[in-house]
Order: C-alpha cells, then sequence, then structure tokens
C-alpha cells in the first residue's frame, strides 16, 4: 500500500464513505503488536511478549473508548498503522467497525515534517482526503483516557478548519491533536519523544495562524512509573478527575490483575 498517482495515501477501509464533512475521524497511532516492537519502554520490567500483550489490551480499550464516544458525538474510529501490510495483526484486538489508514512515513511530505511528523501528517492527509471535516490523531497509550475529552475535542474542531485542539500530555507531548485540514506547519521542525513537543506544536499553530485549544491534561504509560500511575488509577475509588470520569479500560485492568504485575513493584513504592 502507498500514495496514488494524485500523491494522497490511501484509506485503506474502503467501506467508509466519503464526503463525511460533518464527522470527526480520530486515529490512533499504532504500530503493528508485534513483541520487541511495542512498549519497549516498559522492559525490563515486562518482557516483550508482555509489553506486546498490554499493548494490545491498550488498543482493545481504546478503540472500545472511541466506539463510546462516537455514541455522544459525529466520531469514526480508525487505527493510524505501520508498517504497511500489517491490518491483519490488529483484526482480533480492535473494536469492531475500526477503520484502518496507513501512516508508516512513506508519503511525500513537505521540508522539515521529519521522524514521527511524516506519520502523523501522512495519517491526517489521508483521512481530509477520504471527505472528513476533522481529523484526530490519538496516542495509543492512553487506556483510561476519559471519554469525555474525546467527544469535546471533536465537538470543538468541527465546522472550524483552522482550529487546532491539543490534548496536552504530563510528559510534555500530547495525547490527541484535532484539526479541521491537514496542517503540514503543526509537524514541522519538532523534536518527537521530548517534553518540547506541545510547546512547540503550540508555537507552529501560532506562525501558522491558526486557533489552538487546549483541552484538560492527561497522561501517557509508556514506563513503569507511568504504568504504576494507571494500576492506582484502575484500582482506586474512582470518581472525577479535573471534571472528567476516566475510562474503566477493562482489558487493561484484566490482564494487570491477572499478571499479578503490582507484586513487581517494591513494597516501599507500591500504591
Amino acid at each position: 500500500m502507498g500514495s496514488d498517482s494524485q500523491g494522497s495515501p490511501p484509506v485503506s477501509d474502503r467501506s467508509q464513505p466519503r464526503g463525511k464533512q460533518d464527522r470527526c475521524a480520530i486515529a490512533i497511532m499504532a504500530k503493528a503488536p508485534h513483541a520487541g516492537r511495542v512498549k519497549t519502554r516498559l522492559s525490563p520490567f515486562l518482557t516483550p511478549d508482555e509489553a506486546r500483550d498490554l499493548g494490545c489490551c491498550f488498543l482493545r480499550d481504546m478503540t472500545d473508548n472511541l466506539a463510546l464516544a462516537a455514541h455522544e458525538a459525529a466520531i469514526d474510529p480508525h487505527i493510524a498503522f505501520a508498517p504497511v501490510g500489517s491490518e491483519p495483526a490488529f483484526a482480533t484486538i480492535v473494536a469492531p467497525g475500526t477503520g484502518f489508514v496507513l501512516a508508516d512515513g512513506s508519503h511525500p511530505a513537505p521540508p522539515e515534517v521529519d521522524g514521527f511528523g511524516r506519520c502523523l501528517f501522512q495519517a491526517a492527509y489521508a483521512l481530509h482526503d477520504a471527505g472528513y471535516g476533522a481529523i484526530g490523531l490519538l496516542n495509543s497509550d492512553s487506556p483510561t483516557l476519559p471519554t469525555s475529552l474525546l467527544v469535546r475535542a471533536s465537538q470543538l474542531a468541527a465546522g472550524h478548519p483552522d482550529r487546532v485542539v491539543l490534548g496536552p500530555s504530563t510528559d510534555g507531548g500530547y495525547y490527541l491533536i484535532v484539526m479541521g485540514a491537514p496542517h503540514a506547519d503543526l509537524f514541522r521542525a519538532i523534536d518527537w519523544s521530548t517534553d518540547r513537543v506541545a510547546a512547540q506544536t503550540r508555537t507552529r499553530a501560532e506562525q501558522a495562524g491558526l486557533e489552538l485549544v487546549d483541552l484538560d491534561v492527561w497522561y501517557d504509560v509508556d514506563d513503569p512509573p507511568s504504568l504504576r500511575r494507571l494500576m492506582a488509577e484502575l484500582d482506586g475509588p474512582g470518581g472525577r478527575q479535573n471534571g472528567h470520569v476516566p475510562y474503566a479500560a477493562p482489558s487493561t485492568a484484566g490482564w494487570v490483575r491477572d499478571n499479578r504485575i503490582a507484586d513487581r513493584f517494591a513494597p516501599a513504592v507500591r500504591v
């Protein structure tokens, strides 16, 4: 799968009708779930197989969460996947009705759109080319992200092609970005995988004359400390955080419990 003759990457789920100007496509940026390729920063705390299995639970919960949000807002869930041809690896993981779009960085991108930015731009371009009026790109590391934030982001972006909705992460990146068009400037000259990503994205939006709206901060799960935070949230009494109810993430909660992951933390730091 690659770019077509007009320079637009194809959307792999051809059952999706075109002309969805009143809908928001939200795509989770995800690598094929193979051991040793996903959630690598959790090693050696988790084995490669365990990291893969946890990543699969994240994807199931996050696609189920998107499907839930789609009952409240005009959202179409997708996986923005890599590498090419890996859609079958997701088949038994993601929620039914999830679409697929290639995001392996192979599509031509403007100057200074490098690294992970090429994958983000490719996914945004393809979904815009499919006719969506708003495009969201979501991380694959926030299984308890409140459904209300997904709904709010899509509503804020609807009908505003020059508005950018940003969901900042506690680590300085962002868990979600929603836009009315694939503005290449948002992915230009960004220091990916650093604590400067969200700040640089805000600067690029301002330089491009785009309106930027921030959502409430949430967190990614990509290392043992953030996994411990997730477990505390899953085991806690529930309730709102910053006015939002975290998603229950049942697949993730069940896997963590069944594999006794809490026992691996030293008693002095357990929660």
